[in-house]
């Protein structure tokens, strides 16, 4: 049984290699592409599980890339590049990515990374009822549906998986390590930056003033907390 489909895009032969050889023995399906363009075409052809993608390309670029497979698909992507810059992260994660692996990195903490961002976060929630919070907001954990506003809002995988997490525990302070720790799995815990990029992104969907959050507030040098509205 294949362990999920991944697509690997690189336009150096070389990496290509390298990762499918590692992959194939962990005995994922692999597909490949050299840019953008071959990448959208496979996507939409074989609907991978997962996506490696390299920043430095020709054609549209990784980060156009980025954009554009995230437009169409949920699909977790890894973005790999040379760069280590937390404005660099900041940037391919504000793109669509899930995670940055930074080259040169080693075979087991790919495979790690890539373990990570194939997990699901199970439900917080024992309920099947959606959570009305307000006339603004409703989250269905079962069907994994949000409304806001009393529009359907598109949320990635993991921007649910942390909005539902926070809304599981409403009230309560969630620190950083906490939510990199669950979400992304045990591996994680100093990358506070995707927090911040997540959150930022949640808030732009659900709430409606993001610049003054309503539900998603800020606990400084902690994390962050869901707070429940007041029925007054």
């Amino acid at each position: 049984m294949s362990a999920g489909k991944v697509l690997i895009v690189d336009d150096e032969p070389q990496i290509r290699r390298v990762v499918r050889a590692a992959l194939s023995l962990k005995g994922y399906e692999l597909f490949e592409a050299r840019n953008g363009e071959e990448a959208l075409d496979v996507l939409r052809e074989y609907d991978p599980d997962l996506v490696l993608l390299d920043m430095n390309m020709p054609g549209i670029g990784g980060m156009e890339t980025c954009r554009k497979l995230r437009s169409v698909s949920e699909v977790p992507i890894i973005v790999l590049s040379v760069r280590d810059g937390e404005a660099d992260k900041i940037a391919a994660l504000d793109a669509g990515a899930d995670d940055y692996v930074t080259k040169p990195f080693s075979v087991n903490e790919l495979m790690a990374r890539i373990r990570a961002n194939l997990r699901r976060v199970p439900s917080q929630s024992d309920s099947a009822q959606p959570l009305v919070l307000s006339d603004d907001l409703v989250i269905d954990f079962s069907k994994r549906h949000v409304l806001a506003r009393g529009k359907a809002v598109r949320l990635t995988p993991k921007e649910f998986e942390l909005l539902q997490f926070l809304a599981s525990n409403p009230d309560k302070p969630v620190p950083h390590r906490k939510l990199l720790q669950t979400l992304w799995g045990p591996e994680y815990g100093e990358e506070v930056e995707y927090l911040r990029v997540f959150v930022s992104q949640l808030r732009k969907k659900i709430e409606p003033d993001p610049a003054h959050p309503r539900y998603i507030l800020t606990e400084p040098w902690v994390g962050y907390r869901f707070a429940i509205p007041s029925s007054s």
